[in-house]
């Protein structure tokens, strides 16, 4: 029985890498992208990609949206004012998961943080493990949580120290190693591939992955 995807944030790194495997992959018959602004990125296979600029603060009037697997990659930076972060991160989110779940989806993965807890200090990684509780707890069947170190790649909407870590983040990882594994650089299409391979796997209940785990799962996709 073929799936349909909905990915939240596709012109953001990972979620632009989503969008670029679930619309060749078989097993998806149709795939979902709610954007704040057009793609541009993306090829678009006649009849598989659907791609909406939604306005976010007004989701639920606009939603008619249904999909069996949920991709939840929007995301803003630290450097974000906190009242950004706060709407962006948590309450887009949240709001979004949980009005595809009341349309009838049962798995979802999300990017996050590594480090993102309810009880940080760091205000972001706070944000981010609210966000990581609230969405587990809206019913789905599967929730696959990702907390990538920085994430590498170019996006298209190009962020301040972005290409440093481009180009010194391979060399940084060689070097972070035992409890700083987890925080090592990794590649934000490994992010994606891993998140797909997660869904399929439709392992029930809540699983949380840090870079060791993201890159195993990113391999079995390959």
């Amino acid at each position: 029985m073929s799936r349909t995807a909905l990915v939240l944030g596709g012109t953001g790194l990972v979620g632009g890498h989503c969008l670029d495997h679930l619309v060749t992959d078989s097993r998806y018959s149709r795939v979902t992208a709610l954007t704040r602004r057009p793609l541009s990125r993306v090829d678009k296979p006649e009849g598989r990609l659907d791609a909406r600029v939604v306005d976010f603060d007004r989701l639920g009037e606009q939603w008619d949206f249904t999909a069996t697997d949920v991709y939840c990659c929007l995301g803003t930076t630290m450097n974000s004012a906190r009242e950004t972060l706060q709407r962006v991160d948590h309450d887009y989110t949240v709001e979004a998961a949980r009005l595809a779940h009341d349309a009838g989806a049962r798995r979802l993965a999300i990017v996050s943080a590594v480090g993102a807890a309810v009880r940080s200090r760091i205000f972001m990684l706070r944000v981010k493990g609210e966000t990581e509780r609230d969405v587990a707890a809206l019913g789905y069947d599967c929730v696959e949580i990702f907390q990538p170190g920085t994430l590498l790649g170019d996006r298209t909407k190009r962020r301040p120290g972005q290409g440093i870590a481009n180009a010194v983040g391979p060399m940084a990882a060689h070097v972070m190693v035992g409890p700083l594994r987890p925080f090592r650089p990794i590649g934000s299409e490994a992010v994606a591939m891993a998140m797909i391979a997660a869904l399929q796997l439709d392992r029930p209940g809540v699983h949380v992955h840090t870079n060791e785990e993201i890159m195993a799962l990113a391999t079995t996709a390959e």
